[in-house]
Parts: structure tokens; sequence; C-alpha cells
């Protein structure tokens, strides 16, 4: 193989889930800013790779190969240096309080096994805001890769870095009882089983981070946890969401705080399934602790390097409606 060719494929970069809304905007984020060479981009996807879709990135010189969660296969990965990890999707893997290499775990270290096999130097794991002691339901999975890979970078196999994602700006409702904007218009009062300051932070801000933490060497990031959340001045109680929410839609909405087997039957008498909720809840339990208020400038220096302001959840709500 000539040399050239060679040196192009140890630089290339993977990245998952290219068409879910974190992976798409890193991608933007990459192109845009100007953070690597196209030639240097894999796009890793379950679906088909045929889509038109994806043939204004292939001609850009974008590779755009087959990955799927539950078959992981190192062919994926072929000649990738970086690969960068976007959590499995598939929730329901940890409902029950699935266990230990069951949940939704078991896909991430099926494909880390899978990339590691294949070559893959660095490993960059989407994670979620929380404590590294957190109970919440959504970071089990999370907190057992996070182990996962820092038991392999002991090992010797493979270098890691651990982002742990700010509760996205977008996902606002799902924090505020499941709050839809067009179902709940007459809603008048949010039923939570606890309360406290969010990090919001807006994916495409995240997006500008993470592209700019994947382009940089290797060795700038290796082996950190990093936090990418807005600031303190910009976080939001639930009860600050839904001033927020009256406010747009010219109608006021309340919260208020319940117990957690309180918190479950009331959701699961609106519909929604027992095993999600009961997933679900501890996560409340995290925002009394002040789990999600992240005082951590990392993102704010990441997204200034780019020449971007981050997004208020303010702003993204009140778009929501006017839209």
């Amino acid at each position: 193989m000539p040399r050239i060719l060679t040196e192009q494929l140890q630089k290339m970069l993977a990245l998952t889930s290219p068409t879910g809304k974190l992976g798409d905007a890193v991608l933007n984020a990459i192109l845009s800013h100007n953070l690597a060479s196209p030639n240097e981009l894999v796009l890793l996807t379950s679906s088909p790779t045929d889509l038109p879709r994806f043939e204004p990135f292939k001609q850009k010189g974008i590779q755009v190969r087959p990955f799927n969660y539950d078959h992981p296969t190192p062919e994926s990965f072929k000649g990738c240096e970086k690969l960068f990890l976007i959590s499995s999707t598939h929730i329901q893997r940890d409902f029950n309080n699935a266990p230990d290499g069951q949940g939704r775990d078991r896909h991430h270290i099926d494909a880390i096994d899978a990339a590691v096999k294949a070559g893959v130097k660095h490993i960059y794991y989407t994670s979620l805001a929380f404590h590294s002691s957190s109970k919440a339901g959504v970071m089990r999975a999370h907190l057992r890769t996070e182990k996962y890979l820092q038991d392999l970078e002991k090992q010797g196999k493979v270098a890691y870095t651990i982002i742990r994602e700010g509760l996205y700006n977008e996902s606002w409702g799902l924090y505020l009882g499941y709050y839809d904007i067009k179902g709940d218009a007459e809603r008048d009062e949010i039923i939570v089983a606890g309360d406290g300051k969010v990090s919001w932070t807006s994916i495409p801000d995240l997006g500008v981070g993470n592209a700019v933490i994947l382009t940089a060497p290797s060795e700038d990031y290796a082996g950190q946890t990093l936090y990418l959340s807005t600031g303190k001045e910009s976080a939001k109680t639930l009860k600050e969401v839904a001033e927020v929410v009256g406010s747009a839609r010219g109608r006021k909405l309340g919260v208020k705080v319940v117990g957690e087997r309180e918190h479950v039957e009331y959701y699961v008498g609106r519909g929604i399934d027992r095993s999600a909720v009961e997933w679900w809840v501890g996560t409340y339990e995290s925002l009394k602790k002040g789990e999600t208020l992240i005082e951590d400038g990392t993102l704010e220096r990441l997204l200034e390097s780019q020449g971007v302001k981050p997004k208020r959840a303010d702003e993204t709500i009140r778009a929501a409606f006017n839209g």
C-alpha cells in the first residue's frame, strides 16, 4: 500500500449514528468548521448505506459503512484510528434493572471489542452529565461502559475519552413530565419526583464541542472524563422551565413534586410503559442532589475557539412553540 494512503487510513475517524441528533450535529460541525478533511471520515450507520441522504457525503470523499449494535464487526472500523461511539438508543435493554452486561452496556462493549480488534487506538464515548456515583437508571449502562473502557486502558489495549454530554435543551419535555407541546396544551400541572438545577445544553453546541475534541491530537484528551455543559448561570430548574413554557404558550404551568411511587403510578395511568417510567424516575433524585448542575467551563472554551456562543434553554423552548 502506498505510504500516503497508509498515513491517511491511520488518521481516519469513525462516527457512529451520523443520522441521529448528536451524530448529525457533530458531523456538521466537523465539516462546517473545517476541523478534518472529509476523506478522513467514516460514517457508521445501521441504515442502508445506499440511501440518497448519504450521497452528498460520499461525493465529498466520506466513506459510509454498515454498523449495527446488535452485530458489530471489526470490518466496520477497519483502518480507523479513532472512534466516536454514541451510546445505544435501545433504552429498553436497561429496563427492569438489567444485570451488568445485559443492558445497553452489552451493545457498547461488543462495539468496543470489535473496534479494538480492528486496531482502533482511541475511543471517545458519549456518556451523560451526571455524577460518577449516580444511582439514576439512565446512567447505569453509561457507568458500566466507562469502567470497561478504563479497564481496557489499564491493560494497554486502547485509549479512551469519556464525554459526559450535557442534558439536551431539546429534551426539556422528557424531564418535564413527558410534556408534549401539541397534546398537553391544556395541562396545568406537571407531576415530577424531584427538581433541581439542570445545566441545559443545546445539541448544536454539543456538536461543536465534540467535534473539536475528536479532531484534536489524541493525546490532548486521552484518559480524561470531560463534562460538556453550559455554565450554572444559564441552568434552570424544572419549575423554571415550566415558567418559560407557560409564558411561551400563554397559559401558566405549575410543577408539583411527589414521591417516586406516586410519580410512577401517575404516569403509568397516563399511558407510559411501567418499565420505562421505573427506569426513568430515579433521574429526579439526581436532580435533587445537584448532579445536573455542572460547573465546568470546558464547553464554553471549546465553543469560543470556534466563535460560537452557547444557546440558552429558554431560546430552545420558545423556538419549539413558535415552530
